[in-house]
């Protein structure tokens, strides 16, 4: 497994001052499971390339040499090949100054940002090159891949998951180390040795200042977690700066269910992905005029009311005591005059004809239909897609497959009491086809929340179009 750092800031030679490596040197380092070297291929003050080739004893691993116990399963395996946590602890032990941004001789040189790239071969993206993308992109990396093919003999065997990759940023060497060491464990999707406590420290310590706000920060953390679901949720909610905390709710608050949910979710912060999502399909339907169907206590209002696409915005809900909470958070009586005539909030029931949400482009349903009753579930489908019937309806629920990853659910219980039912995939989707098949919609699924490769995510969602 090869990395190779290059830079192009004259005099490029600095380079090994940061990496505290001779440029006419080689140099082998003794590891736990093997040896790593540090060569460079060139080095000259326009450019200067390093590079951190690992040998990883495949064999001495499998029988546990240095570990107490075997860490790999099979003799014959990709590790001194594809970049994963080997690489990770090498950089720890052979770059370690640089890791910590420390340079003795040149201590300037290590917060000053410079023109950097790292080639790793061979990288395994477990996600393929979107997920590659949406990982290194956000924290301003230009990223360029190669996919090999499974055998070049056989090109009908069809693309393998490994990759080279090459990430370019000015940045300090420090920060490119940091998110190598942090995600390249990340696309490999296992880890070499045991995942506890310590690690969940590493990576809030790594992590500190970019991890909190990128938004695969879900994904990154569960994967570098090898999905225990224990640290997961406490890495997430030390990780998260959760917004405000909303006001008490009295003792009439006639939805206490929706609080418990909320704050079985809140260290995933679906909450707020669900409005995102949600928010974006209404928008790419080019509605006006939206329905907010059991709108609660006005989160999914508040973001619609900052849209200027909607120019007419209606919350309905079954309960008094959360559209008087709505109207005072999103302070209706304080709108300038020119956005009074936007938004109105109603009293209903999803389960009568009401011709006051007919006429309108589209309708969000948002953790509502759960909590009905199968026989007020039929009603609400006539209510909506019968008699009300928007252009579009954007409707989520939870992934009752999800709920093992939360302790205090597992498998049998539903995530709240207030729940009648919870579907898996497949019972919403025969649901949710049914119902465009009965009254002449089309519909398609997209995922909300972090997405598990066999569980699926935590909250699905159907976007119907009528026909």
């Amino acid at each position: 497994m090869l990395l190779t750092i290059t830079t192009t800031q004259a005099p490029a030679t600095d380079l090994g001052y940061l990496l505290q490596k001779h440029p006419n040197r080689f140099q082998s380092y003794d590891l736990s499971f093997g040896q790593a070297h540090v060569f460079y291929k060139e080095a000259d003050d326009l450019r200067c390339s390093a590079c951190l080739l690992l040998d990883v004893d495949t064999v001495g691993v499998v029988r546990g040499k240095g570990a107490g116990e075997g860490l790999l399963s099979q003799y014959v395996n990709d590790r001194p090949y594809a970049a994963s946590s080997f690489l990770s602890v090498a950089l720890s032990q052979v770059f370690r100054s640089a890791l910590q941004g420390r340079c003795n001789e040149r201590p300037e040189l290590a917060i000053t940002p410079i023109p950097l790239s790292a080639r790793l071969d061979i990288l395994p993206v477990r996600g393929g090159e979107p997920f590659l993308r949406a990982v290194f992109e956000p924290l301003g990396y230009v990223v360029e891949t190669e996919r090999h093919p499974l055998d070049e003999r056989f090109p009908e065997w069809g693309e393998s998951p490994y990759y080279s990759v090459t990430v370019s940023k000015t940045s300090t060497l420090s920060d490119l180390l940091t998110h190598l060491y942090v995600l390249v464990p990340v696309f490999d999707n296992q880890k070499h040795y045991f995942v506890g406590d310590d690690e969940l420290e590493k990576l809030l310590e790594k992590g500190k200042g970019w991890l909190s706000a990128h938004p695969e920060r879900e994904e990154i953390t569960k994967r570098y977690l090898k999905f225990r679901p224990s640290l997961f949720r406490e890495a997430l909610a030390r990780l998260v700066v959760e917004e405000e905390p909303l006001e008490a709710v009295g003792e009439g608050d006639e939805r206490p269910a929706e609080k418990a949910e909320e704050a079985l979710e809140r260290p995933l912060s679906l909450n707020e992905q669900r409005h995102g999502t949600v928010l974006a399909a209404l928008r790419a339907s080019g509605a006006r005029k939206v329905l907010d169907l059991g709108c609660g206590e006005g989160k999914l209002l508040r973001a619609l009311l900052k849209d200027s696409q909607f120019a007419e915005i209606v919350g309905l809900d079954v309960s008094i005591r959360s559209l008087e909470i709505a109207q005072d958070r999103l302070k209706l009586d304080r709108l300038p005059t020119n956005q009074e005539g936007r938004i109105k909030l109603i009293h209903g029931s999803l389960m009568y004809r009401d011709r006051r949400l007919e006429g309108f482009d589209a309708a969000a349903v948002v953790e509502v239909v759960e909590h009905l009753d199968p026989p007020r579930l039929l009603a609400f489908e006539r209510v909506l897609f019968e008699f009300a019937r928007p252009r579009t309806v954007v409707l989520t629920t939870p992934n009752r497959e999800y709920n093992v990853t939360w302790e205090n659910v597992g498998t049998e219980r539903l995530r709240h009491t207030d729940h009648r039912f919870e579907w898996t995939r497949a019972e919403f989707q025969d649901w949710a086809q049914g119902i465009a098949t009965r009254f002449g919609y089309s519909v398609r699924f997209l995922p909300v929340g972090p997405e598990d490769e066999t569980l699926g995510p935590p909250t699905q969602m159907a976007v119907f179009d009528r026909a």
